[in-house]
């Protein structure tokens, strides 16, 4: 066990609180971590005081709750810990929408605050000594579930759940946390009440089932945190659309089903401690096959299922709440996850292409999800040559714009250009004539030039609207062809 310290910010609010007369314990997820000499993410403090009598002994405080709450600002110059939260011992009422408890009322002891908590690990206490050192407060037998590595509800199952029922994710991601890998355990009448009580996952807002799945995918055994999902039923209610996917059997160039080769992915992706977008985007890249798969065996095929698994995929996290960023970054992995790639034939052209769209900053997190399909089909190597090769080439383009991925800033003309050279007013011929001009620079660079530009824009302008629309059209199409020309060979070459 590692040797940790309590911080010093920490013990000197207990010890003023027991300087006025009140007890005051260290509690929680924070005790747990630090006996089994994991660095805490933060304190928590319980006390007998009432906020009111905790404000006034500590006037620089915030309290702004219904929970009894108070958020004590520490003033050390070299402090680890700019809040520490002190909360009143408290005891919860009956929970009528299996959410928030109906009443919150102040409780008379330490022992009668932790009965309230959901399992026994969190229900450990530390009163800090005066001299040195610090005594174990364990009503509930938590020290011994910590030391045989084991999560159980504090009482019975059936009722923690029913109280609130955000506790049946919250036993599957104590468990990967802490590590199964690492023996540990959800206690047998505590799983089986998962099971039997998984429905109720369905009253709790998007909000909070997205926190806690995210802290599912950040952990280290992300995969066993999804299998332990699906086991106990809860998926079903979360993310139903991933279930569909297992025994949908693939192709030759796939060893596992959808479910499995998306869970291989997510767990490259988590051993390499990546991003939780690449994360999410390897977990959802193939999650649209099972609706577009065509054919039986070796030869079936999945085509567009990178398109709508974009689709799908913005729906999935539109409806956890993730925010919108995180959404678009996603959903782009997805859309292009599957960009074809060769040494010999693909152009500089192509790859500008696939910069617009994806986004220069994308570029390294598309990568990541490439090397984690690749070993989530079986493939034995996660970065082969062509995927450095392409990455190198990526780096040369990027550096010959001077960082800048392609767009419309890269013309030498611009709107208020095209109006002065043709006698345009503005409009939507002005942005048909910059999309067709791109396109072209995009497959020739050395026409970027405005004595070039310039004839083109006088060209371009003889044309009627709709000539003007086609053509436009014409461009954005040829653009999306060379982009998924991919699904044309991919029943040869799927992986660069």
């Amino acid at each position: 066990m590692k040797s940790l310290l309590i911080p010093k910010e920490v013990k000197k609010i207990v010890e003023k609180l027991g300087k006025a007369g009140f007890e005051a314990y260290v509690v929680g997820g924070c005790v747990r971590d630090f006996l089994i000499g994991k660095k805490p993410k933060d304190w928590d403090i319980t006390t007998s005081a009432t906020p009111k009598k905790t404000q006034k002994i500590f006037p620089d405080s915030v309290y702004e709750n219904q929970f009894g709450t108070v958020g004590i600002k520490t003033k050390e110059k070299d402090l680890t810990l700019k809040i520490i939260e002190v909360t009143t011992f408290r005891i919860e009422g009956k929970y009528s929408d299996k959410r928030h408890p109906d009443d919150i009322r102040f409780a008379k002891s330490i022992k009668e605050d932790l009965s309230r908590r959901d399992f026994t690990i969190n229900t450990l206490a530390l009163k800090i000594k005066k001299n040195k050192g610090f005594e174990i407060i364990d009503p509930y037998k938590g020290q011994n579930d910590l030391n045989h590595k084991i999560i159980r509800c504090v009482g019975e199952p059936d009722k923690r759940f029913s109280e609130d029922a955000l506790r049946l994710m919250r036993a599957i991601r104590f468990n990967v946390e802490l590590g199964i890998i690492n023996g540990w355990k959800i206690e047998d009448k505590t799983w089986k009440a998962v099971e039997s009580n998984s429905r109720l996952i369905k009253v709790i807002s998007q909000e909070r089932i997205r926190d806690e799945l995210v802290k599912i995918l950040l952990s280290k055994e992300a995969t066993n945190g999804m299998f332990l999902l699906h086991k106990s039923g809860l998926l079903r209610y979360i993310i139903p659309e991933l279930e569909e996917g297992i025994n949908v059997k693939q192709n030759k160039h796939h060893i596992y089903t959808v479910w499995e080769h998306g869970i291989r992915s997510l767990d490259y992706a988590a051993n390499n401690e990546y991003d939780l977008e690449v994360r999410l985007a390897s977990l959802f890249h193939d999650i649209a096959k099972p609706k577009v798969k065509a054919g039986e065996g070796k030869n079936c095929t999945f085509y567009g299922h990178e398109v709508l698994g974009a689709k799908m995929v913005s729906r999935i996290l539109s409806r956890l709440k993730f925010s919108k960023d995180l959404i678009d970054k996603v959903v782009t992995l997805v859309r292009y996850h599957g960009f074809f790639y060769e040494v010999e034939t693909t152009t500089d052209a192509s790859i500008r292409r696939l910069l617009i769209k994806v986004g220069k900053d994308n570029i390294e997190a598309l990568a990541q999800v490439r090397e984690a399909d690749r070993i989530g089909s079986g493939c034995p190597k996660a970065v082969p040559f062509k995927l450095r090769h392409f990455l190198f080439r990526v780096e040369k383009i990027l550096k010959e714009q001077k960082g800048h991925q392609p767009s419309l800033k890269m013309l030498k003309v611009d709107g208020e250009d095209i109006m002065k050279i043709a006698k345009l007013e503005a409009g939507p011929r002005i942005g048909y004539i910059l999309n067709i001009l791109l396109e072209q620079i995009l497959d020739d660079p050395n026409r970027n030039t405005k004595e070039i530009l310039t004839h083109d824009i006088l060209e371009l302008s003889k044309l009627s609207d709709k000539e003007l629309k086609n053509k436009n059209v014409q461009a954005k199409e040829k653009y999306n062809k060379l982009l998924s020309e991919y699904t044309d060979k991919i029943k040869k070459k799927y992986y660069v």
